[in-house]
């Protein structure tokens, strides 16, 4: 599956429209040692730039001159002395070509042609730099020191790229399919796996390997652990036992680069002991909460109002929380639970286009993102649009620390039972996530295979797999 030329002249096109004049500079990601220069990180271009111009290659930069109405990739052809390494590549210009740029020039005509722009008083729209090299780079090329550079970014050029950017096509949806399925591919391997005995990283390599072997990559660090209140657990350090609970949060990431995002919580028993079964089910409830509320005009943040509420009425019927359940999610008293938000924009990155800056992605003009600790985290709370991608991933958490701080500090004791909390001290947590797309009508969920499991399903999912 490839992005076809035309998507790309089109893309350009509505990106000189939306902004209007001055220049558009693109760096693209050079390769960064790992440990010595030769030894280096597996390369990954930069998102903005494969949108735009869909060269999978390091060492370019890119510039689109709306006033001179030219679209210029800058870059070096390989010597021998790289051949020798790399084997031959396609050239430069042929490169290019696939996405319809005709004009390539050497590396080094791009710090002339930025300065004979500045000098006829054009401006340079660039994006905000998360990488140290391109800092140093823009301070090359601008003159302007990287402590300055992210109040001096384009919020025009931001803006246009999150408008393009945050609406998936027919191409891109078909693409990111794929991804899904692949994702559900690792999850199902990690059901084949998880028994008691094993240890978290030999789960973890088979969830892995069952993504490398169909050439696929990582879309993010796997968290594949037993301490599912850790929400970003990436230690891979203990021995699955009888009674726990294994949450796998892992995706894919295809040959184009775009991801799949998916989170399942699976018994590491034949099954759940019955107090998680008890926050199974009240999981699901939010999860499905979540999910009546997605089609067009619906704000994102409504729907984690509406996850966090079934959360708090969970909490209630078990003692844990009083008072009313809706209320206690909107000032934000569900978060000793649920401090995560609910999801976020998927696409090129398992969280698009965050190094441009959630308030511009997630939050419309005018809308604050809030500083109050959950809905902090929550990093897409817009109203939902025809092509938006997204997660959806409620989560369970009974986390020591933050009960410890809470009490501590009688936060929300109109709402929270804290004397009745210790037998579930050490629960952990649980979540699972899915990914969606907003349709003219309504949603419509990505990949072939359904879920949140109930728990009927998650238990004849472990006895179909381990039978075969």
């Amino acid at each position: 599956m490839e992005i076809s030329k035309n998507t790309y002249l089109r893309r350009r096109n509505q990106l000189k429209k939306d902004v209007g004049s001055g220049i558009l500079l693109f760096l693209g990601n050079q390769e960064v040692g790992m440990n010595y220069t030769d030894n280096t990180y597996r390369f990954r271009q930069d998102s903005s730039f494969l949108y735009f111009f869909g060269i999978d290659y390091a060492g370019l930069a890119a510039i689109i001159d709306i006033d001179e109405d030219r679209e210029i990739v800058f870059g070096n052809e390989l010597t021998i002395d790289d051949i020798v390494w790399t084997g031959k590549v396609p050239t430069l210009h042929e490169r290019a070509a696939i996405s319809g740029i005709v004009d390539t020039r050497p590396m080094k005509s791009l710090k002339t042609y930025v300065d004979q722009a500045l000098q006829r008083g054009q401006k340079v729209h660039f994006l905000p730099p998360y990488r140290g090299d391109h800092q140093v780079w823009l301070w090359e090329l601008l003159g302007i020191n990287p402590y300055e550079q992210l109040s001096k970014v384009s919020q025009t050029l931001i803006k246009a790229i999150v408008a393009q950017r945050n609406h998936k096509d027919e191409e891109e949806l078909r693409i990111l399919d794929d991804a899904v399925d692949m994702s559900t591919r690792m999850h199902l391997a990690a059901y084949r796996t998880v028994r008691p005995g094993i240890h978290e990283a030999e789960v973890a390599a088979t969830v892995e390997q069952t993504c490398c072997r169909e050439g696929y990559t990582l879309a993010f660090p796997t968290i594949a652990t037993v301490q599912g209140q850790v929400l970003h657990n990436h230690g891979f350090i203990h021995t699955l036992q009888e009674g726990d609970i294994f949450l796998l949060d892992a995706g894919a990431e295809g040959p184009m680069h775009y991801a799949g995002d998916l989170s399942s919580s699976i018994p590491v028993g034949e099954r759940f002991s019955e107090q998680q079964e008890i926050i199974y089910n009240i999981h699901l409830e939010s999860f499905q909460a979540a999910v009546s509320m997605l089609k067009p005009g619906v704000p994102f943040r409504e729907a984690h109002i509406a996850a966090a509420t079934k959360i708090c009425e969970g909490m209630k019927s078990l003692g844990l929380m009083k008072g009313d359940p809706e209320e206690a999610a909107r000032i934000g008293a569900y978060a000793l639970f649920f401090p995560c938000g609910l999801g976020h924009m998927m696409g090129l990155d398992v969280h698009d286009m965050e190094n441009l800056g959630e308030q511009y992605v997630g939050y419309s003009d005018g809308e604050e993102k809030s500083k109050q600790f959950g809905f902090k985290s929550l990093r897409l709370a817009r109203k939902l649009e025809p092509g938006f991608v997204f997660t959806v991933e409620p989560g369970i958490y009974f986390i020591p620390e933050l009960i410890d701080k809470w009490q501590a500090e009688k936060q929300f004791t109109d709402f929270i039972c804290y004397d009745r909390l210790d037998p579930w001290r050490h629960f952990t947590g649980l979540r699972n996530e899915l990914d969606y797309v907003i349709t003219a009508d309504g949603f419509r969920q990505l990949g072939t295979l359904k879920k949140p499991m109930t728990l009927q399903e998650v238990y004849a999912a472990k006895e179909n797999i381990h039978e075969k």
